[in-house]
């Protein structure tokens, strides 16, 4: 991914929605809650981890404790080792809170070589704090789970412990680096998968096409079954990581069914013949409201243009016309509408007309983005359309705009705007779709409607007109035409000077 690519735009609730959200997470709660636990006898090793004597405790603070073992009561070993496994279990739940409450800054070190703690800064933000003080907690909380995901697990860790206590790396498959580029790679995919306008809003994502999405290049349409190994392999990594990330409120998740596990611990999806449903079965991922927003932070923090819908309202015309531009066609009307909804009809369309002006290679597209923003303008906007008749850049769209709307009194235009505005539309289509269906329709249409369009197109005075003659030279199928389009492109290329 690009750093200076545009992303498409995100939706996203309101801050104080967002902050509600955060709140509710298990993780943030739960660290909060211990925070609030903490006293002047609580402990922490070298590290700011609870001491483990303190572990029962803090496990029952958090309500952990206590839980569900009724199917095992009537079998006395049985229950015993599953509440002992449950206690384990709320202590690892605990600890983990504990982490993300010293890491986020609700738990203080007050004297490390006494193990006291104190309420951190942040405690107090979370119930007295604005929104962006609560979003802020929680983004910590966040980028805390994720290094936590990109670790091994502990049990692997342990396994390769020296008798001094030191992790031995070198004996661990396990490239800190990697690993954590792989998981920012499949959650900046996810991301991407979300956002996409093509896709079904809120479907969630199977866990084998994130992985693929990852492992396998996007040119290669038939993945070895060496890359189909690493793409199960990947899966299951994913699996782990998403249990982890789940809590912190990033995602809904689904694990992998257990019944599909090899004696490896490995799931190998069927790439081609799967339905939806057997998908599923492999683990499915949907990222929250909450997620888009940390994740979104995340790629600005990294340098990405991640926009979201309603950056550009409070900004003037240029930057409305220019910001769409790689927009989809649903989040570009929703920007364009609340734009329009800040500020006077009549105003509003003076200063898109005016932004939409120009010579620049960029600017057939704003004239486009120009005239699907007006579109959406009321009746109050007619004079500004009407001033601008006269204009040999505007005057094309402002006709068009009168027509639409049953306006009378519209000058007709010359056959040299009428071409004019025809070359400034097709470079506008080339800009924003490439070589698209749509665009080789109005290429063949073009060449059939007007009778000698190349004999008259070629001396049109557009910056683009030699550009626009090459592309439909280029996608005109009947080869005859083609010719003479590329003979006017090569006029207009000799008569530009170039």
């Amino acid at each position: 991914m690009s750093d200076s690519t545009p992303l498409p735009p995100v939706r996203l609730p309101s801050d104080a929605e967002l902050a509600r959200d955060a709140l509710a997470t298990p993780l943030l709660s739960r660290a909060a809650r211990l925070a609030r636990w903490a006293g002047p006898d609580t402990r922490v090793d070298s590290g700011g981890g609870l001491v483990e004597e303190q572990l029962p405790a803090a496990a029952e603070a958090l309500g952990l404790t206590g839980r569900d073992t009724a199917a095992d009561e009537d079998a006395a070993t049985a229950a015993t080792a599953a509440a002992a496994e449950a206690a384990e279990e709320a202590q690892a739940d605990a600890a983990e809170a504990w982490r993300v409450a010293v890491d986020t800054g609700l738990v203080e070190i007050l004297d490390e070589e006494e193990g006291t703690v104190g309420a951190g800064g942040n405690l107090a933000l979370l119930t007295s704090g604005s929104p962006a003080d609560v979003l802020q907690v929680w983004l910590d909380a966040l980028d805390a789970a994720i290094a936590d995901a990109s670790v091994p697990d502990l049990d692997d860790l342990l396994d390769v412990m020296d008798e001094g206590g030191e992790i031995d790396f070198s004996s661990l498959d396990w490239d800190p680096e990697a690993e954590a580029e792989f998981l920012e790679g499949a959650l900046a995919n996810l991301y991407l998968l979300t956002v996409d306008e093509r896709a079904p809003e809120g479907a969630p994502v199977p866990l084998p096409a994130l992985a693929a999405s990852v492992i396998v290049p996007p040119d290669v349409a038939h993945p070895t079954d060496e890359m189909m190994e690493e793409v199960s392999t990947a899966m299951m990594r994913l699996d782990d990581q998403f249990r982890i990330l789940e809590p912190v409120g990033l995602a809904d998740f689904r694990p992998v069914d257990e019944s599909l596990l090899t004696e490896e611990g490995q799931a190998a999806p069927q790439a081609a013949d799967d339905t939806l449903e057997d998908l599923e079965r492999y683990g499915v991922v949907r990222l929250t409201p909450l997620g888009l927003y940390g994740l979104r932070a995340r790629l600005l923090d990294a340098g990405h243009d991640a926009p979201a819908v309603g950056d550009l309202a409070d900004k003037g015309a240029d930057a409305l016309l220019d910001g769409t531009a790689h927009y989809g066609p649903a989040a570009a009307r929703s920007e364009i509408e609340l734009w329009l909804a800040r500020r006077q009809p009549l105003s509003a369309a003076r200063e898109l007309l005016a932004a939409a002006r120009g010579g620049d290679a960029g600017a057939p597209l704003r004239r486009l983005h120009c005239q699907q923003a007006l579109s959406l303008a009321g009746a109050e906007a007619e004079p500004a359309l009407r001033e601008v008749l006269d204009d040999p850049e505007l005057g094309g769209l402002a006709r068009v705009w009168l027509a639409e709307r049953g306006a009378t009194g519209i000058p007709a235009p010359s056959q040299e705007l009428v071409f004019w505005l025809t070359v400034d539309t097709v470079a506008a289509q080339l800009a924003a779709e490439g070589n698209s269906e749509e665009l080789v329709a109005l290429v063949e249409g073009l060449a059939a409607q007007h009778s000698g369009f190349f004999d008259t197109a070629w001396r049109v005075d557009h910056p683009a007109t030699a550009e626009v003659l090459e592309a439909m030279g280029r996608l005109h199928p009947d080869k005859k035409v083609a010719k003479e389009a590329r003979k006017a492109a090569y006029k207009a290329r000799s008569q530009q000077g170039g």
